[in-house]
């Protein structure tokens, strides 16, 4: 009901009447007993509320004639109506004027003795309601998403050449399409086919061989040979998972003034990304997001806390209290949005005003969640009691190698050396350099790791480890000091030392750091040419905790050397004393690592930011939301809308924080629960088309966009129940569609019925988000690094300050050159470059994005730093791999890797006019700001 305040509760009763339909004539005819309603109570209220009849009612939205809303009550009542007691019901003591502050009507003449009578004598009978007041003009009958799910019959239609469809969805569209005169339209070229599946299931375009073999191609099964091909490409889950990370507002900082970063929040994405590739059944995805910890999916969990989070605590109750519900009223609000399509979080401070979400409906579902609190914790060890016995055999396996070798290491290299010793708590890491095998001293990285978290380099400048140095050598400006902890790896990112002997550099960690691993290298770098020169050869690796006082942690000194060998020195017992024996130590030491390697991911316990759980406390539902004004306690249930789905609780049961989440996570996958299905398939369905069935992907409530082909949703959502809940199952069916296959070329007649192509006469065409666009710039420079998973690269400057003050990078390496999905999330921080196009900042949820067209994405796209790199390293490989040295020879190539390609005569005379006057890049930079690079078609 409407929210108000004591001062407008009698203008608020009368509104409850009027909206009960008790003040607009015919609404209701009801009977009770020796009282005709239609005859003798509505009058009363036609003459008493008339001044509420209209737009103030008209504007609340309320449709509340109905037996089960009526008797919901208010605000401030609970329940308006007491059955068979008219002197308790608060609806007879206003109108009779026994409410000392409220006073009904407002205005004008009160009730007269003989009018409370006949209101008195109807309260007393019941107030018996006809059978029907709950059946075919209940909200829940009016509102179609909550509607059992049927698998509707495929209509019968044909193609415009008179073919049966092999494919139902292309039935269910072409039947639509019918009575506006339109029908699908023909097939899209083979260029343009190849370059739309590979953007829309892995982000990525084709390669210009991938296109030629596709053309060439003249098998009938050509086409779906390829999108196996993609589905099965690990790329297909990191450009969906970006989807659903945008749906439930994941973001990698805290959010608010401080907006601290989230270093263990990126396991959630990469459960994410692993969900997808896997083809992870809808409803087991559903339940691990709820309860992971139950499910042996840790790391799912970070959905209930991937909202922002306001660390910023003080002494005043009140704000505490504050800041922690308007928490659960994000895990509310995101569940429900997500899985539901319904906006329950509406409900917080009175009952939702269109869909049939009451208060206590907020209120139950917030308790299933108030366990729950924002932080990280431990996973479980990844293998569990499998994985524990697999490790124990190769811990047998570890000490028999160990025991063959022990205390002998393979030669320095100048790529990564591992260096091992027991596990030391300091805050200093000291390399001594004692002779090198030509030169000063050079080291492209330092990297040194926790011991309990063997994944996080302590060393990084990022994490505020300051280094210094005996003395920098001066010859070159790539050599810096800073390049030492930088991160980045390579020739063109190293430290020199100013002299060849007893050097040292040495790193000072913000904090004490317990430690057992460091890796050092020369040139770890993955351009053609590597530097094993000024390579390490004698050195001594040292710790402090004060700065002052040493400790050796390793050094050479058990390495093996091409010296020791050739002077046959400390060659173990059993090993020949040549150069195969070391070999032969050299892959048996490559064994213990790799064994190492597997027992630490066998039985490490990672932390993530995936949430504490903690006993729940009672929840009360709160008047108005305040929660200064508690009022009855309510148990965890699910929405009461549901009426098959219960989840039975009473408040004193008090199930545990699991018991809840669980109990949710069935109710949400439960089969007869019609809503999720149907939101999954309509996201996939965006996902491929650019726009859902319906267009407002999170609310399928009153106030949604009703589908527009409703039974192609519920056949699709039957579909995806029939086929194990595969989501991969459905993408298939879509993209093999002749809807997904047809052109996207216009024409007037369906521009005139359908400009919006939402009733798909043609695909509809798309500007490619932010992302796709700057993972496609690396893709055809040839800078796109595959890696997948992991802890995530910055676009941003480090910072440490209190109050984050995060400024974004200008100047990027291959560092920054991994897919933008693992480029970390900060809430609220634009990129510098590519936010533009319309990327969301994870402030809330964002069910479908917008597209907008803007000044700044032309500039971005023809100005940054970021694009003319790119164009520059596309023009170096073009004039590299260019068979010909005639300038119309690399234009074509040009065309071919961009645009997938050939040019026409007239690109081509204008491509090699503007190669002569700007330079091969200007031809690229070009190309990479056309629509047909930027948009799919």
């Amino acid at each position: 009901m409407r929210q108000i305040t004591r001062k407008s509760s009698s203008r608020f009763v009368s509104g409850i009447l009027v909206a009960w339909g008790l003040g607009v004539c015919g609404t209701i005819a009801l009977q009770a007993q020796e009282i005709d309603f239609t005859r003798d109570v509505l009058p009363i209220f036609e003459t008493h509320c008339i001044d509420c009849h209209g737009e103030d009612t008209q504007e609340s939205g309320y449709r509340v004639d109905l037996k089960r809303i009526a008797l919901r009550g208010g605000d401030l009542y609970p329940q308006l109506i007491v059955t068979g007691e008219p002197r308790s019901s608060p609806l007879y003591r206003i109108l009779a004027g026994l409410e000392s502050d409220l006073t009904m009507p407002p205005d004008g003449e009160r009730l007269s003795d003989a009018e409370l009578k006949v209101i008195e004598e109807w309260l007393a009978a019941g107030t018996p309601w006809p059978d029907d007041a709950d059946g075919a003009d209940d909200e829940n009958a009016r509102l179609w998403s909550l509607q059992p799910l049927t698998k509707p019959s495929i209509p019968q239609a044909r193609s415009a050449t008179g073919a049966d469809f092999e494919n139902p969805i292309d039935s269910f569209i072409q039947a639509r399409l019918k009575p506006l005169g339109l029908s699908l339209s023909p097939p899209a070229e083979r260029r343009t086919l190849i370059r739309r599946v590979s953007l829309v299931l892995t982000g990525l375009p084709p390669t210009p061989e991938d296109v030629a073999a596709f053309v060439a191609d003249d098998q009938p099964d050509a086409y779906e040979r390829l999108v196996e091909r993609l589905l099965a490409s690990p790329q297909f889950g990191e450009h969906w998972a970006r989807k659903w990370l945008d749906v439930v507002r994941f973001a990698e900082s805290d959010g608010f003034e401080t907006n601290h970063d989230r270093p263990n929040a990126w396991h959630y994405r990469d459960y994410v990304i692993e969900s997808f590739n896997s083809d992870k059944p809808f409803a087991q995805f559903v339940m691990e997001q709820l309860a992971g910890d139950q499910l042996n999916a840790d790391a799912a969990t970070g959905f209930l806390v991937g909202g922002s989070h306001d660390i910023v605590k003080g002494e005043d109750a009140d704000l505490g209290i504050t800041q922690r519900l308007d928490e659960l009223a994000d895990m509310v609000n995101t569940t429900s949005t997500s899985f539901l399509g319904l906006t329950v979080g509406c409900a917080r401070c009175h009952s939702h005003k269109f869909d049939p979400i009451t208060q206590t409906d907020y209120y139950a579902l917030q308790a299933v969640f108030t366990g729950v609190q924002h932080g990280e914790r431990e996973l479980q060890a990844a293998g569990g009691e499998e994985g524990r016995l697999l490790a124990e055999a190769k811990r047998v396996e570890l000490a028999r190698l160990q025991n063959e070798i022990a205390g002998f290491r393979p030669p320095v290299t100048h790529r990564a050396n591992v260096e091992r010793f027991t596990p030391r708590t300091i805050k200093w890491v000291r390399f001594f350099v004692e002779a090198t095998n030509l030169y000063e001293p050079c080291l492209d990285e330092l990297e040194v790791f926790r011991a309990e978290e063997p994944d996080v380099n302590v060393a990084l400048a990022s994490r505020g480890t300051k280094a210094t140095s005996s003395g920098d050598y001066q010859g070159a400006e790539i050599h810096q000091l800073a390049h030492v902890n930088d991160g980045r790896y390579g020739n063109r990112f190293s430290w020199i030392a100013d002299s060849q002997n007893n050097v040292w550099v040495s790193l000072e960690f913000p904090d004490a750091e317990t430690v057992d691993k460091i890796v050092w290298s020369r040139d770890r770098g993955y351009d053609e040419v590597t530097y094993s020169d000024r390579l390490a050869t004698s050195y001594r690796i040292e710790g402090s905790l004060d700065g002052e006082n040493w400790e050796l942690l390793v050094s050479s000194d058990d390495r093996w050397s091409q010296q020791r060998l050739d002077e046959r020195q400390r060659v173990p017992t059993g090993y020949p004393d040549d150069h195969e024996s070391l070999k032969n130590l050299i892959s048996l030491r490559e064994r213990i690592e790799i064994l190492e390697r597997e027992t630490r991911s066998l039985l490490q316990t990672r932390r993530a930011y995936a949430g504490k759980f903690e006993t729940p406390p009672p929840t009360f539902r709160l008047h108005r939301g305040d929660h200064r004004q508690p009022r009855e306690e309510v148990a965890p249930a699910a929405l009461s809308a549901f009426a098959g789905l219960p989840i039975s609780w009473n408040v004193t049961d008090n199930p545990s924080d699991p018991e809840r989440r669980m109990a949710l996570a069935r109710w949400l996958a439960d089969p007869s629960n019609p809503l999720p299905a149907r939101v999954w398939v309509n996201r996939l369905w965006q996902g491929v088309f650019g726009t859902g069935i319906v267009a407002t992907p999170s609310d399928f409530g009153m106030m949604g966009t009703p589908p527009t082909h409703p039974e192609l949703l519920d056949w699709l959502a039957s579909e995806l129940r029939s086929r194990n809940d595969s989501t991969k199952e459905i993408v298939r069916l879509l993209v093999t569609s002749e809807t997904f296959r047809q052109s996207s070329r216009p024409h007037a007649a369906g521009l005139r019925e359908d400009a919006g192509s939402r009733w798909l006469w043609r695909f509809p065409p798309r500007r490619l988000d932010g992302e796709m666009i700057r993972d496609q710039l690396l893709w055809v420079s040839d800078s796109l690094d595959l890696t997948s998973g992991g802890p995530s690269y910055s676009l941003f400057e480090p910072n440490d300050n209190y109050a984050r003050n995060w400024i974004p990078k200008t100047e990027f390496s291959s560092a920054e050159s991994r897919r933008m999905i693992y480029a970390q999330k900060l809430r609220m921080e634009p990129d510098a470059i590519f936010s533009v196009f319309d990327i969301p900042d994870a402030g809330q949820v964002c069910p479908s994005r917008p597209r907008s067209t803007t000044p700044m994405q032309a500039l971005n796209m023809f100005n940054s730093n970021f694009v003319l790199d790119q164009a520059d390293r596309l023009a170096e490989n073009l004039e590299r791999a260019s068979p010909s040295p005639a300038l119309s020879s690399t234009i074509s190539a040009a065309f071919e890797k961009i645009l997938l390609r050939v040019p026409d005569q007239d690109e081509l005379a204008w491509g090699v006019v503007l190669a002569e006057e700007h330079g091969l890049a200007a031809v690229c930079r070009a190309l990479l700001n056309t629509n047909e690079f930027l948009w799919i078609e």
